[in-house]
């Protein structure tokens, strides 16, 4: 059943004006994918995501999630970003960044879990790469030369009210991860 009920006359709207320039900024700024990477094939290098435009209050707000593997790269989408919005005067706030991590595929410690992988459950690995925020970029920071793999058990629905593990999963990747860490040179 759908019900309607009058509502007060809206006094205060987006001037034609303003609301043409939002449309236009938003369709100037980047959304998706900015760059592949050239060392990975089929691997995202860079994106970004209009997340959220929301209009309240004489005010506009839009939300991006800016993702990369390389730092750098990062900053120019961010600096594309700024220059979309600056072509109104908007004031740009960023934070809730997350360093980049360029994965190597061809690192020591990727061959000797694959190997370990492939012994431990008799099937080859899945390995894959992608350009979200993770805590490797932050301790690739901190440590340069430092070789790192992320993995984990099973999950669905990440950073949702929906996330679950696959609780058998967990097990499993805790006997992983103990043989691992016996075979990795010191």
């Amino acid at each position: 059943m759908i019900t309607c009920e009058a509502q007060p006359v809206c006094t205060h709207v987006m001037s034609d004006t303003d609301l043409h320039n939002l449309i236009c900024v938003l369709y100037a700024c980047p959304n998706g994918i900015y760059r592949m990477s050239p060392a990975i094939e089929g691997l995202v290098q860079s994106s970004n995501n209009i997340a959220r435009v929301q209009v309240a209050k004489g005010e506009y707000t839009v939300q991006c999630l800016t993702r990369s593997s390389v730092n750098s790269e990062k900053e120019d989408v961010k600096d594309a970003i700024s220059a979309a919005f600056a072509l109104m005067g908007a004031e740009m706030i960023f934070g809730g960044a997350y360093p980049g991590w360029t994965p190597n595929p061809h690192a020591a410690i990727v061959k000797i879990m694959s190997g370990l992988y492939q012994e431990m459950f008799q099937a080859e690995a899945h390995v894959n790469a992608c350009h979200a925020g993770l805590e490797c970029g932050i301790l690739g920071q901190n440590y340069p030369d430092m070789e790192m793999i992320s993995f984990g058990p099973t999950i669905t629905g990440a950073h949702s009210p929906d996330e679950q593990v696959q609780i058998s999963s967990v097990q499993k990747y805790w006997g992983y991860l103990l043989e691992t860490l016996k075979r990795i040179p010191y």
